[in-house]
């Protein structure tokens, strides 16, 4: 038995034409269809990148103890359970992030793995002076300017496709099929970073739409934001996803004919998937992480062709999550999954669409808590705007690129085992998350009815069922018990009105879904509010201003990293810091503050 997953990242379901993205030039998945089973019900658990990744490998949800973070000392691994198991496994990669403090346990669970440089601002190519960077729109450049700058030292290595991270991942893992086709006993995973921004790809791909013919800035990186751009900037960054996207399509292809030439189809299992989305536009947004987990982020494309049903060409409903993949794959190799696995194989699914769960859960790290049917979808914020307690549990004390920071752990306490911590305690710190969802209040939609997620519900009774079934779905997912506290539920005993949130946080609902404020929603007052908050911190007057009605901004780390931002592209990024009556007050402040005394 030999096992083929390819995994793409952020690929927005809906931009394919398997799921109605008919737009979109994608034939291999188009073909990928009629050779496996298309699942209409996926949804991602962990948010984003790592966390979904570590939910392959562990086959739980980790989300509501910790955040982004290596696999830990107590954690399952699927590949190498499979490995000692004496399955070879082997990871091609060009995800950089594997590489990075926060991820660097993951790759070394694979008997064997290669890795490919260049994406998303990885630190690859070493150069002193500046490269050419284009003038730009967005806000990539000013929020991640180290990214910005290494990114473009990087793209002056990629002018040719063949030598793109992307083709190069694809090139390794063609060569260990083709190496490894005639032996037994493989799984090999194939991963590229694609299409996740920024959205660099190249002419040939390009030519499938008209959008991709622009004339203003530059804008192929759209951050995690509110969208304040143009219709037609909005129009061609959504071209150059599908242009990356048509470029994944490609890469597809090439294991689909390899899978063909080799007559692979009778013995080896085929999983396409993702690990989340991306919003390209819709709901007003970019991105992911800072909005609630909509749709386009975490209801996920996936196909699978299991060698032992030989069914292909139909698509399944039946509700299922990340979490699935790894014990699918540990059964499909005749391994047992072990007692703190949550997900479940999903051969029987795929056979003849038998539900394998009633609810899923799926959020980020401090963010929403959300449960799903499969119709209706919940998504809890916070109780209050502190959106506290909040604490992360481990034992290996790293984020996205570095340690902890010292303020927290000067405060960790060694606390008893969690559940499935196998008897080990784990270091417990303080943590904050980096917007409330108190700010955008709690959601709740019928997919059925509203499949496009515009018409958020107000039903008491719907929502008491499905706080209900989210409280036991925590309990059974040992989630902390400040878990609890900090969403508004009681850990045990029956729900009651008073612990219904979505007609008490209505307003913020209402008010997260206005579009971005722009500089003439506040007259000639608005320019102000268009000038870097760094240059209005250098100015006496202003800074004056700044220090009394928004103190948040002036000082710290916060105030370094978005000093480049505007406070209007600040305002449409952490929703519910700068609401707009706060902007009208700070941009007649700041205008009046900025206006030379008069001379007597």
């Amino acid at each position: 038995m030999r096992a083929i997953m390819v995994m793409f990242d952020s690929l927005n379901r809906k931009m394919l034409p398997n799921y109605g993205g008919d737009w979109v030039h994608a034939p291999n998945f188009e073909r990928l269809a009629s050779r496996t089973v298309t699942f209409e019900n996926c949804y991602g658990g962990s948010m984003p990148c790592m966390p979904a990744r570590r939910e392959m490998h562990t086959g739980r949800y980790n989300f509501l103890h910790r955040s982004w973070g290596p696999l830990e000392p107590f954690d399952d691994s699927v590949p190498a359970m499979l490995k000692n198991a004496g399955v070879h496994t082997h990871l091609a990669t060009d995800h950089q992030h594997y590489w990075e403090d926060g991820g660097a346990t993951y790759h070394n669970r694979f008997s064997t793995y290669e890795f490919f440089r260049g994406q998303e601002g990885d630190p690859w190519k070493g150069q002193v002076a500046d490269p050419e960077m284009p003038e730009a729109v967005g806000m990539a450049s000013k929020i991640k300017p180290r990214l910005w700058r290494q990114d473009w030292v990087n793209r002056a290595h990629l002018q040719d496709k063949a030598v793109h991270p992307q083709t190069l991942t694809f090139d390794a893992g063609v060569e260990f099929i083709e190496t490894n086709k005639d032996d037994d006993s493989w799984f090999v995973q194939i991963e590229t970073f694609d299409p996740h921004e920024p959205f660099f790809s190249y002419a040939e791909y390009k030519t499938h739409y008209a959008a991709a013919e622009y004339d203003g800035p530059h804008f192929d990186w759209p951050d995690y934001a509110k969208v304040t751009e143009t219709p037609e900037a909005v129009e061609h960054a959504r071209a150059e996803y599908a242009a990356l996207l048509t470029m994944c399509d490609d890469s597809l292809g090439r294991v689909l004919d390899l899978m063909d030439e080799h007559d692979m189809w009778d013995d080896t299992m085929l999983i396409v998937c993702t690990d989340h989305g991306f919003m390209l536009g819709e709901h007003g947004w970019w991105g992911k992480n800072v909005q609630p987990w909509y749709d386009e982020t975490i209801h996920n494309p996936l196909f699978v062709w299991d060698p032992r049903a030989q069914v292909a060409g139909e698509r399944r409903g039946a509700l299922v999550q990340t979490i699935d993949f790894g014990p699918t794959l540990l059964d499909f190799f005749g391994l047992e999954a072990t007692d703190d696995m949550q997900g479940e194989s999903l051969a029987t699914v795929v056979a003849d669409d038998t539900p394998i769960r009633e609810y899923g859960v799926f959020g980020i790290f401090g963010g929403h808590v959300c449960i799903t049917d499969g119709r209706y979808v919940y998504m809890r914020a916070s109780a209050t705007a502190e959106n506290q307690p909040l604490s992360e549990h481990t034992l290996m004390p790293t984020v996205m690129t570095g340690f902890f920071p010292h303020q927290m752990l000067a405060h960790a306490q060694l606390v008893d085992p969690l559940p499935f911590t196998k008897g080990l305690k784990v270091l417990k710190t303080p943590a904050q998350a980096w917007v409330s969802p108190f700010a955008f209040g709690t959601q709740m939609f019928d997919l059925e009815t509203d499949p496009e997620q515009q018409n958020p519900l107000q039903d008491a009774e719907l929502e008491l069922h499905l706080a209900t079934a989210l409280r036991d779905t925590l309990v059974l997912s040992d989630a902390p018990a400040e878990q609890f506290v900090r969403l508004g539920l009681p850990v045990s005993g029956p729900l009651s009105d008073e612990h219904l949130l979505v007609a008490q946080q209505w307003p913020m609902l209402q008010a997260s879904l206005a579009p971005a404020s722009r500089g003439e929603d506040f007259g000639a007052d608005g320019a102000v509010l268009e000038r870097p908050l760094g240059e209005l911190l250098a100015h006496e007057g202003t800074r004056a201003v700044l220090l009394e009605r928004a103190p948040m901004l002036t000082g710290g780390p916060m105030a370094a990293m978005i000093g480049g931002m505007t406070l209007l592209q600040i305002a449409s990024m952490m929703v519910g810091l700068l609401p707009r009556p706060v902007l009208a007050g700070l941009a007649r402040l700041l205008t009046e503050a900025s206006e030379p005394s008069p001379t007597r």
